[in-house]
C-alpha cells in the first residue's frame, strides 16, 4: 500500500523557497522550449549573411529591371538610361581576351558629293560576352617514323603521361568535376546529368573512379599542406560532422572532418593562409593529438572539452572564443525581456568595436590597443559576472551561459597579452561552411574512404580560394604535373600559394 502523501509544509520560509525553486524551474523549462522554437522555425543565425540578403532583394531587383524597361521604350527616357549605365559600369577586366568587330557602314561614298569617305577616328564600346562551357574531344596523334635507308630503325615520341591510364578524360576535365563537386557542391549524379545534355553518357561511378583517383593523387600535396600549417606558431581548429554510409547497418553513420586553419591576415603576418581538412570515424580527443602532432603555439578554438588533452600535454595554449560566449547571451536576449543578457551583449560589443579598429595592424600595435581599450572591459566584466551568478537559479540557462564564459576565462584573454590571436575563431567556422554546403547537397559520403577524398579535395580547393587562386587551373596544372612524374621532394612547389606566386612571376614577365 502507497505511504499517504506528506503534507504541505507550513513554515513560510519553506513555502517561499519551494515557490521560488519552482519558478526558476518553469523559466529554464520555457526559455528551452523557446529555444527549441527558434531552432526549428527562426533564423539560427546571430546576423543575416550578406548573400542571403542579397538573395533575397533579387526578386525586387528584377521587377525593376522590367519596370524600367518597359520605360526604355520612350526615345528621351532610353538615352538617359544608356548615360547612366555607361558611367556605372566600370572597366573591364583587362586579363580577358578580347574578340573584335568592326562595324563599318554599309557604304563609304559620300552622301553629299559622291566621293570616297576617309577614315577620321572610332568609336569603342566593350561588352561582356560568354563561351558556354563545351565538352570536346582532343585527338592525340603519334606519327611513327622510319628510316628509307636502313629501313630498321622506327621511331616515335611516347605519349604523353595521363592521370588514369587507358581512361578517357583529360587532367582539365577530372580538375573540373572536382571542382564542380567540391566547390560548386554539385554531386555527381548532377555532373552526369549535365555531361548528358551534350550526349556525352557517363556514368556517375565512373565520374567517382575519376575522383578517387584523383585524391589518391593529390594525397601527398595535403599532407603536405597540414606539415605546412602544423609547423605555424598559431592555428584555429574546429570540426563538423560528416555522415557516411554504413552498408552493414543499412543507414549512415556520423564521421568528423576536423578543420585546422591558419590566417595571418588580421595582424599582417607573412604565412599564406590556408586550411586542412581531415577525416576521421569519430570526435575523440585522440584526433586532434594525432593530427596536430608536432604543433606547438596558439590553438584557438571553441568550447569543445577534447582539446583540454592538448593543452595538457604541453607546448599548446588554447585560446577560446568569444563568439560563442556571444552566442548564449544572444539567445537569451532573443526570446524577450532579458536585462542581464542584454547588458553582456553590450559589454562585449565593446571588445568587438575595438577589433574593427586594430583589424590588419602588427600585432604588437594590436596588442597594445587590446591593453587600453579592451582590458578595462575585460577587469569589469569578469567580476560582473560573478556577482550575478550568485543571485541567480543555478539550474536557469542565463546561469548556464554564465559559467560557460568563466569556466574557460583563461583561454578568453589570451588575445590581450598576444597580439596575433583574435577575438573568436570565425576563421574556421567560416572554412566549415563550404563542407556543410557539400553534405547539404550530397547528403553522405559513400565510406570512410570517401570522407578521406572529401578532406583531401577541399583542403586544397578553400586554400586556393584564400589565397586568390581559381581551383580549376590550380588542379588542373597540379594533376598533369603530377601525373608527368613531379618529384615528391618538391611538393612545395605544388601547394595553392606557390602556385599564386608563381603566377604573379608569369604575369609580370
Amino acid at each position: 500500500m502507497a505511504a499517504p502523501a506528506s503534507p504541505p509544509p507550513d513554515d513560510p520560509e519553506t513555502l517561499k523557497a519551494l515557490l521560488a525553486e519552482e519558478r526558476a524551474e518553469n523559466e529554464r523549462l520555457r526559455q528551452i522550449i523557446q529555444a527549441m522554437q527558434r531552432h526549428r522555425f527562426g533564423r539560427r543565425a546571430e546576423s543575416l549573411p550578406e548573400d542571403q540578403l542579397l538573395l533575397g532583394l533579387e526578386e525586387a531587383e528584377q521587377g525593376e529591371a522590367a519596370t524600367l524597361a518597359a520605360a526604355d521604350i520612350e526615345p528621351a527616357s532610353r538615352a538617359t538610361r544608356v548615360a547612366e549605365r555607361r558611367r556605372n559600369r566600370g572597366a573591364l577586366p583587362a586579363h580577358l581576351p578580347r574578340i573584335e568587330r568592326v562595324v563599318d557602314p554599309a557604304s563609304l561614298v559620300c552622301p553629299c558629293c559622291a566621293g570616297t569617305l576617309h577614315r577620321i577616328g572610332e568609336d569603342v564600346s566593350e561588352r561582356l560576352d560568354v563561351v558556354p562551357a563545351q565538352v570536346r574531344v582532343l585527338v592525340i596523334r603519334r606519327p611513327r617514323y622510319a628510316c628509307r635507308t636502313c629501313e630498321e630503325a622506327v621511331v616515335q615520341a611516347p605519349a604523353p603521361a595521363r592521370l588514369i591510364e587507358g581512361g578517357l578524360p583529360t587532367d582539365a576535365l577530372v580538375a573540373q568535376v572536382l571542382v564542380s563537386k567540391y566547390a560548386d557542391h554539385s554531386p555527381l549524379y548532377r555532373q552526369a546529368q549535365i555531361f548528358a545534355r551534350q550526349g556525352v553518357c557517363l556514368d556517375r561511378s565512373t565520374l567517382a573512379d575519376w575522383v578517387g583517383r584523383a585524391a589518391f593523387a593529390l594525397r601527398p600535396v595535403h599532407e603536405r599542406l597540414l606539415e605546412k600549417l602544423r609547423a605555424s606558431g598559431k592555428l584555429f581548429a574546429d570540426e563538423t560532422t560528416a555522415p557516411v554510409l554504413d552498408p552493414g547497418r543499412g543507414r549512415t553513420k556520423t564521421g568528423q572532418l576536423w578543420a585546422y586553419a591558419r590566417d595571418d591576415r588580421p595582424w599582417s603576418g607573412r604565412d599564406p593562409p590556408g586550411v586542412a581538412y581531415v577525416y576521421a570515424p569519430d570526435r575523440t580527443a585522440e584526433r586532434p593529438l594525432r593530427h596536430l602532432s608536432g604543433f606547438a603555439g596558439v590553438l584557438q578554438v571553441d568550447g569543445y572539452g577534447g582539446y583540454k588533452a592538448l593543452a595538457d600535454r604541453g607546448g599548446i595554449q588554447l585560446a577560446f572564443c568569444w563568439a560563442h560566449v556571444r552566442r548564449r547571451f544572444y539567445e537569451l536576449a532573443q526570446g524577450g525581456p532579458a536585462p542581464i543578457a542584454t547588458q553582456a551583449l553590450e559589454r562585449i560589443a565593446r571588445l568587438y568595436r575595438t577589433e574593427a579598429e586594430i583589424r590588419g595592424r602588427s600585432a604588437e600595435e594590436r596588442r597594445a590597443q587590446r591593453q587600453e581599450h579592451s582590458r578595462p572591459v575585460i577587469a569589469a566584466l569578469e567580476p560582473w559576472l560573478r556577482e550575478t551568478l550568485g543571485q541567480l537559479s543555478q539550474k536557469s540557462r542565463l546561469a548556464e551561459a554564465i559559467r560557460y564564459a568563466l569556466s574557460r576565462w583563461a583561454g578568453l584573454c589570451v588575445f590581450l597579452e598576444d597580439g596575433r590571436v583574435e577575438l573568436d575563431s570565425n576563421v574556421v567556422e567560416r572554412a566549415i561552411r563550404p563542407l556543410a554546403l557539400t553534405r547539404k547537397n550530397a547528403l553522405f559520403a559513400g565510406s570512410d574512404g570517401g570522407g578521406q577524398h572529401w578532406a583531401v579535395i577541399a583542403s586544397l580547393i578553400e586554400t586556393c580560394k584564400l589565397n586568390g587562386v581559381e581551383p580549376h587551373a590550380y588542379l588542373s596544372d597540379v594533376l598533369t604535373r603530377i601525373a608527368e612524374g613531379h618529384p615528391n621532394r618538391r611538393l612545395d612547389e605544388l601547394l595553392p600559394w606557390a602556385y599564386a606566386s608563381a603566377q604573379d612571376l608569369k604575369a609580370v614577365a
